[in-house]
């Protein structure tokens, strides 16, 4: 069993502005610095072995704090990136809800059934992020590690290896900085994901 901290990155300045980030990289703020080395302190003393992060800047900055205080190298995961959000990266909320009314309604309200204009679906990102994890855990078995990620890839995680309910998707976003905790196998991940493939809708948008 390799048990994995998932982190979210600090808060960056789009964080602040409430625009949709996606895959785009703006680096952390003062703020997001500051929860990064809160984090790492908390992190520090658990005997991690390992540290994996999505390449995108405000994670791997957050990550940087713990590998400083560990003597960690960082490895780069593209998996583990945020979803993509199509036309809605770069975009402010309020302007998203004015330019596409229906498909920004539709996300909110049934998010497994609707995706951003030319982005990813959930359920594609949910299918990444565990592939990342089957493959840390597999390198990592009885070890301890932080992953450093993005909200939705972390309440993806909750729904598929803690059973939280999937038409709560909103309420499972962690905080900047926060982090879940989750103790896998390779033999979980491929029966959660044979789960998955048995039930998965198709996106309608």
């Amino acid at each position: 069993m390799t048990t994995v901290y998932a982190v979210r990155h600090g808060e960056t300045p789009w964080n602040v502005e409430g625009r949709y980030q996606g895959q785009l990289d703006p680096p952390l703020n003062a703020r997001g610095r500051q929860q990064a080395q809160i984090t790492a302190k908390a992190l520090a003393p658990l005997n991690i072995e390992a540290i994996y992060s999505s390449d995108l800047k405000r994670a791997v900055q957050t990550a940087e704090a713990l590998a400083r205080l560990t003597d960690i190298s960082i490895r780069l995961d593209p998996r583990l990136r945020e979803i993509h959000q199509g036309a809605w990266q770069g975009v402010l909320v309020e302007e998203i809800e004015r330019r596409w009314p229906d498909e920004f309604a539709g996300w909110r309200r049934d998010p497994w059934h609707h995706r951003p204009p030319g982005g990813e679906r959930l359920q594609d990102v949910q299918e990444r992020v565990l592939a990342a994890l089957y493959d840390i855990a597999a390198r990592h078995p009885g070890g301890t590690v932080a992953v450093f990620t993005h909200k939705l890839p972390i309440a993806l995680l909750k729904i598929a290896l803690h059973g939280a309910p999937a038409d709560r998707l909103w309420e499972l976003l962690p905080a900047n900085g926060a982090w879940e905790v989750f103790h896998v196998t390779p033999e979980l991940l491929i029966r959660v994901q044979q789960q998955l493939e048995g039930k998965r809708p198709s996106a309608t948008t």
